[in-house]
């Protein structure tokens, strides 16, 4: 990324620089541990952030483009950033946008399958039935009569996302270099993960490949079902898949629920979010209601997969332990998962954070999905842990946002589900899945083989060792010791070994000595032999009284 910004982006930078000035008061990069939270959101002049501010920012945002309403999709996950009033209206973005002129995407199909497109589809609808700012969707037939949906890429909308992407970055960049707060916020870095992010999404062979994984994770659950790909017509423009007759979630009003089982669809829905963040550690970052439709046959299915996120067994972990402490109201062990899933800034303030964490735990004791929601939740213990100075992990500020779609869903399917309940359900259920899946043959025998590797591989490890040891090549680091302790000790082990060789060399010099039957005699032994002995006695009486003067009461003091 520059380091400097461009001429040629003047007018792009004037226009994200007025709406960072306009939105200013929404970071709340700047609170000190003294804050008061305020659930409601607030700025660090002591405005509050109203739900008017974040809707003019959601609609600032569409204007700018499809990039930006990305962008502010991925703002929705940094609770350290924003206030949960902005993360709620964030997480709703949406870019429905006109359709392409016709003919169009029937011209992006046939360049990227190179035949013509009666040949490919028995039948292609010309006008979609949906339109974004990446691509639109057709309903189609394949040759054989199967009814599929093809997802067809906006032609240039990869170049000038890229050259978007490089503006954001030029600027992410320069705020970087010349202010603290937004280097401790790690703008550059996060912009550097929403390249990564779009471009991924530009690729449908990679959304197909998700397609498929989602299949598989999910393929328990009776209720949901994910579209799957078919290959030979896809490419990194075209994603055909299996067509679903279904409506958005969003569309089902009071009367539609009567009808359905409304509590076990939101059960599975939850459930099958839950094995994908703690089971797989991969999970559809934008399940927002517009992309779960609801089949005539009520049944749920997920679509739009290109924004996934990824979590290492680490995360997992603390994620798990996280939403257990949670249900359990355990603000020790809620606090713990935070530091193990964020970083510590200067001024991090522990007791600060375990306060406040046990404040919020206090009133989501009795919540429901329809007053505090789950995604809210946790948005709020990342702004805690932010305005602590305990940088919130991507792993947890994507997890609240991808929590923070769900709520809706969940909110429009069973407004009285108990979200503490359903986590704990579920959270117990992807427990056991995991200890069976830790005891599976595969595993166990992979754990013996690298139990027979190392056992193979000791003795000659070992031998190495030894071999340092006795050619005076091993090397110990100590660390938090005291020094002059240490050297202290050494000399006096080194005095004693003196001191028992030279009463070994007395010795054996008075027995040599002994042998001899000429000269002056004490006692009837060769004088030598009495005064090498008496050497000896002495050096003994020395090392004796060393013992008892300094070793026993230094050691007495030490137990002390």
């Amino acid at each position: 990324m520059g380091s400097s910004l461009k001429a040629g982006h003047a007018a792009r930078y004037v226009a994200l620089g007025r709406l960072l000035l306009k939105h200013r008061g929404a970071s709340l990069g700047g609170i000190t541990p003294d804050a008061e939270l305020d659930l409601e959101g607030f700025t660090p002049d002591g405005n509050v952030a109203t739900e008017d501010d974040a809707r003019h920012l959601v609609d600032e945002l569409v204007r700018l483009g499809p990039t930006f309403v990305k962008l502010g999709q991925l703002l929705s996950t940094r609770a350290d950033l924003l206030p949960p009033v902005y993360l709620e209206a964030l997480s709703r973005l949406r870019d429905d946008v006109a359709p392409l002129e016709p003919g169009v995407a029937e011209q992006v199909v046939e360049e990227e399958l190179g035949v013509r497109l009666s040949t490919a589809f028995g039948s292609f609808e010309a006008r979609p039935i949906g339109s974004a700012s990446l691509g639109q969707v057709h309903r189609a037939t394949l040759r054989d009569g199967r009814p599929v949906a093809v997802k067809v890429q906006r032609p240039g909308i990869r170049r000038r996302a890229l050259e978007d992407l490089d503006v954001i970055a030029e600027l992410a960049d320069f705020v970087d270099g010349h202010s603290d707060r937004a280097s401790r916020l790690g703008l550059a870095a996060m912009v550097g993960e929403f390249r990564t992010s779009l471009m991924d999404e530009l690729d449908y062979r990679r959304e197909a490949e998700h397609q498929k994984v989602f299949g598989e994770i999910l393929a328990d659950f009776d209720r949901i079902s994910v579209p799957q790909p078919v290959d030979d017509y896809t490419t990194s423009r075209v994603l055909t898949m299996d067509y679903v007759d279904g409506r958005s979630i969003d569309s089902l009003g009071p009367l539609g629920r009567v009808e359905l089982d409304c509590e076990g669809l939101a059960d599975q829905l939850i459930g099958g979010y839950l094995q994908q963040v703690l089971a797989h550690g991969f999970f559809h970052a934008d399940p927002h209601p517009g992309n779960v439709l609801l089949t005539p046959d009520h049944r749920l299915v997920l679509v739009d997969l290109g924004m996934v996120a990824r979590l290492s067994p680490q995360a997992q972990e603390q994620l798990l332990r996280l939403l257990l402490a949670i249900s359990n109201g355990d603000a020790s062990a809620a606090v713990d998962a935070l530091e193990r899933l964020g970083d510590r800034l200067e001024g991090y303030d522990a007791d600060a954070l375990r306060t406040r964490i046990t404040d919020l735990l206090l009133r989501y004791g009795s919540a429901t999905v329809g007053r505090v929601a789950a995604g809210r939740s946790l948005a709020e213990l990342a702004m805690a842990a932010s305005s602590c100075g305990l940088r919130p992990g991507p792993a947890l500020s994507m997890l609240a946002k991808s929590l923070l779609n769900l709520d809706q869903v969940a909110r429009t399917l069973d407004p009285d589900a108990r979200i503490d309940e359903l986590i704990e359900k579920h959270v117990a259920a992807v427990m056991r899945s995991r200890m069976l899946e830790t005891a599976r043959p595969a595993k166990v025998l992979r754990s013996a083989l690298d139990a027979a590797a190392f056992a193979e591989q000791l003795p000659g490890r070992l031998n190495k060792v030894l071999e340092s040891v006795a050619e005076g090549r091993l090397t110990l680091r100590l660390e938090g010791l005291d020094e002059v302790s240490v050297i202290r000790g050494a000399q006096k082990m080194a005095n004693r070994v003196v001191a028992g060789v030279m009463i070994a060399a007395f010795v054996v010099a008075a027995a040599l000595f002994s042998g001899t039957s000429n000269g002056t005699t004490v006692w009837g032994y060769p004088v030598l032999t009495v005064v090498f002995l008496g050497l000896a006695v002495l050096t003994g009486v020395w090392v004796a009284v060393g013992v008892l003067r300094r070793d026993l009461p230094q050691r007495r003091d030490a137990a002390r």
